[in-house]
């Protein structure tokens, strides 16, 4: 089910270390530069995500990185509020870089962090995709995650309006 030229290759699934820092960074740079799966339209700076990175490897945040060949294409993230209010929750990240969609990698990044997530202690994870990205909603609906809202024109990209829809999973009754 892969695309042509990628089935072949050996994919990995691993917790983020220093090593995949700059190839974690050029994947959402790449995801981002696709203007329509993230929030943004390219990547924070490298000394950003570097912060970003190191901060969940020394806290043992869920933070994953898929590698094809050693390169890393694609990424999850769950981060727990900082907000004591709301430290039992996290907030989900991802994303695969284009040539390596639809071959289940997003599937396997996902199953990872909601695990390392659940056995942290965390009880509900939230996202926003954006309504047009109907695959991620429904990589995210068939691990158990629902809907709980929409956010009209939340976003505003070269003049068009999109919206978000608001989603989460409780971990009491996430199963891997």
């Amino acid at each position: 089910m892969g695309r042509a030229g990628a089935d072949d290759a050996v994919t990995t699934i691993e917790t983020i270390q220093e090593r995949h820092i700059e190839g974690y960074h050029a994947a959402v740079d790449a995801v981002a530069r696709e203007r329509k799966y993230l929030g943004r339209t390219e990547a924070p700076s490298l000394q950003e995500a570097r912060a970003f990175a190191t901060e969940n490897i020394a806290k043992g945040n869920a933070h994953y990185v898929a590698l094809v060949d050693g390169k890393v294409v694609g990424w999850c993230d769950i981060v727990p509020s900082k907000n004591p209010v709301f430290s039992h929750c996290g907030t989900l990240g991802m994303g695969i870089t284009s040539r390596y969609r639809g071959m289940g990698i997003g599937l396997r990044l996902l199953t990872a962090a909601l695990s390392k997530a659940k056995e942290n202690g965390l009880e509900k994870v939230e996202l926003e995709v954006f309504e047009s990205n109907a695959r991620a909603i429904a990589l995210y609906r068939k691990v158990g995650f629902r809907v709980e809202g929409r956010k009209e024109r939340s976003a505003k990209l070269d003049g068009v309006y999109l919206a978000d829809v608001l989603m989460a999973l409780f971990l009491d009754t996430y199963e891997a």
